[in-house]
């Protein structure tokens, strides 16, 4: 059985540290979707292509070599990670993720690194779009002011200086965008295990998905000696 695992949930419900910790605990490759659309926003700004210019970003995509290596996303060679969560980019990433031409491309890569690879990948459409047959779904959530702090404490170690009032506001704007784009919208799939991690904390997030994982593979397993 390939295991794939899609999480989908929307900014700061912890997809991305919980999905790093059950690739580690399953040793499977971890894939960050919202990364690769963040890598396109990073290099959209430093040569000042708008969103708007379509075919300007089409070459753009076209014209990077994207992989992740030990879960940092390597673009051009370079590791990138560091300037993905900056402000600036997290203002302007849903302009950018929500134009088809793009997502397009990047849903192709991502469904060509699935096919090669037991993964765990998450962002906002894995359950719906890229891998609507993956094994194991989950919908993480959490409310906007949980989710606020959890960005604002990352940004904080990181040395930034920050306002938790902005980010609440750029949070409930990106959840509005995300769930009302026409294309791909945010949205849990309907085979997808919701769960809300307001007041819980990563381990027993992870506790909750590793569980049910754990006991589907063994049930397949003991299934197929009693065939």
């Amino acid at each position: 059985m390939k295991l794939t695992i899609a999480i989908d949930g929307p900014a700061g419900a912890g997809k991305s540290t919980i999905a790093k910790i059950l690739a580690k605990n399953f040793n499977i490759m971890y894939i960050n979707t919202g990364s690769m659309y963040r890598a396109i926003t990073l290099k959209a700004l430093e040569q000042n292509i708008p969103s708007g210019e379509i075919e300007e970003l089409c070459r753009l995509t076209d014209s990077l070599d994207m992989y992740f290596q030990n879960d940092r996303l390597i673009l051009n060679g370079e590791d990138i990670n560091d300037k993905l969560s900056l402000p600036e980019i997290s203002s302007k990433v849903s302009h950018y993720a929500s134009i088809p031409e793009i997502r397009v491309r990047l849903v192709k890569l991502q469904r060509e690194m699935a096919s090669k690879f037991d993964v765990v990948m998450d962002g906002r459409d894995i359950g719906t779009v890229v891998l609507k047959d993956a094994a194991f779904k989950f919908f993480l959530t959490a409310s906007p002011e949980e989710r606020a702090q959890r960005r604002f404490d990352e940004l904080k170690r990181k040395g930034l200086d920050v306002n938790y009032e902005e980010i609440l506001k750029e949070i409930i704007r990106r959840d509005f965008l995300d769930s009302n784009r026409e294309v791909d919208p945010l949205r849990k799939a309907e085979d997808a295990i919701e769960i809300d991690t307001t007041g819980l904390n990563i381990n027993e997030v992870v506790n909750k998905m590793s569980s049910y994982i754990n006991k589907t593979l063994e049930n397949i397993f003991m299934g197929d000696i009693n065939e």
